[in-house]
């Protein structure tokens, strides 16, 4: 990497303006534009790719892990999206798989219908900042550079992009080494009903064995009930929010899944074809950042309560090996809190992270990471946006109460809440 430095300086036309601004239109970016904008404020929400759903749609990453709970928006989801998924009680566990190609339509026609202006193609460069104040950010679109301000922010990139411009502090893996959870390209294969013609590129693996795998063992849904089967079993080191990382996990991670696919064709699943590779490795962690409060692995072992939850989950400590090896550390959990402060970045104003990146720690966010909570976490960056909107007050200085009565009136249930004091 060259050292050298270049100084930008540009007039930015201002291309929109509203009340919030969401980057990233992942589980917690879209439940965050649906939660603001049902609280009366104009929202805008940015993509980078030409789809909503993060990870679940971009890195066919479709099937919802259980977390405990079904509630607030992502109850609706899968009450309108999945039905036959839907539990009785909010706090039961699904894992139900999906159709990432349904996913993206349906979100495309929810957010539409919600009232939120969405903007695919557009990626994220700089923060406007006003002191320690985030008022906007500008965007490279289709059109060239564009400014798009807001009175709140809410950075739902999954890399802390916009906190680390902001000037946030953040961290990334292990505190030992840095090293992030490795980086998977999940795949699809359709029965077909008849030996299918196998077929390994020269450069590929010829995997005999279950040692010989990437993760070293079988990992895959069959739950469709149409002959799919979903097939997480690829693995790469790298932090996927380094240029080199994710680099070489494009390419790797391909290889490793044509070879996996060969090797499930050879050994079980013989009537089976490669139908559906997404177009982008999965990511699982990158940039966590320096919150007001940390969510710490004893949080989760010892099912620590907040005055100020945000989410619930009881997923489990689920940590893929950062050196890239076979082994993966799962521990279950009886369930614990997350809260509000995890989401409110240190000394930035103006500026609220939901997603993968809030305040936790390797071990912590390994839990906190999938879906399901996400879209939590974006529920409540939305609400709490507004709230403060609404107040007057900077996000860090929202009531509590009302942002649990605002929850409760957009259908989130949670079980065991601290009484506010």
């Amino acid at each position: 990497m060259s050292n050298r430095e270049i100084k930008l300086e540009r007039n930015i036309p201002v291309f929109d303006d509203a009340d919030v601004i969401i980057v990233g239109g992942g589980p917690a970016g879209t439940a965050a534009a649906i939660s603001a904008a049902r609280s009366g404020q104009k929202t805008i929400l940015l993509e980078q790719s030409g789809q909503l759903g993060g990870m679940g749609t971009l890195g066919n990453v479709s099937v919802f892990m259980g977390v405990g709970n079904v509630t607030g928006i992502y109850r609706e989801f899968i009450s309108e999206f999945l039905p036959e998924a839907l539990p009785s009680s909010h706090h039961e566990s699904i894992w139900p798989q999906y159709s990432p190609f349904e996913l993206r339509h349906y979100l495309n026609g929810k957010l539409e219908k919600e009232g939120v202006e969405v903007y695919y193609h557009v990626s994220f460069v700089s923060s406007i900042m006003e002191d320690n104040r985030v008022v906007g950010v500008v965007a490279n679109t289709r059109e060239g550079l564009r400014a798009f301000g807001g009175r709140v922010v809410i950075d739902c990139t999954g890399d802390a992009r916009v906190a680390q411009d902001s000037g946030v502090p953040t961290r990334a893996g292990r505190d030992d080494d840095g090293l992030t959870q490795p980086m998977t390209l999940m795949f699809m294969m359709q029965d077909t009903g008849k030996p299918v013609r196998q077929k390994l590129p020269e450069d590929c693996y010829k995997y005999d064995s279950i040692p010989d795998l990437p993760q070293g063992r079988h990992l895959y849904w069959g739950g469709m009930g149409d002959g799919t089967l979903l097939v997480n079993m690829t693995r790469v080191k790298g932090n996927g929010a380094k240029i080199k990382d994710i680099n070489y996990a494009e390419k790797e991670s391909l290889r490793q899944a044509l070879s996996v696919a060969n090797y499930l064709q050879r050994t079980n699943h013989p009537n089976h074809i490669l139908s559906h590779v997404p177009g982008q490795v999965g990511v699982r962690e990158t940039n966590q950042i320096e919150g007001r409060y940390t969510l710490t692995e004893d949080d989760l072992t010892s099912g620590r309560r907040f005055e100020d939850v945000v989410a619930q989950t009881n997923y489990e400590i689920d940590i893929h090996n950062p050196t890239g090896g076979t082994n993966t550390d799962e521990r279950k959990l009886d369930g614990y809190d997350i809260p509000y402060r995890c989401m409110l970045p240190q000394n930035v104003e103006g500026l609220i992270v939901a997603g993968r990146s809030i305040s936790a720690t390797h071990v912590a966010m390994s839990s906190m990471r999938v879906q399901a909570t996400c879209y939590a976490l974006g529920q409540a960056a939305g609400v709490a946006a507004a709230i403060a909107i609404e107040s007057n007050v900077p996000v860090s200085d929202i009531s509590t109460t009302a942002l649990h009565e605002r929850l409760a009136g957009q259908g989130v249930v949670f079980v065991n809440k601290v009484l506010a004091q």
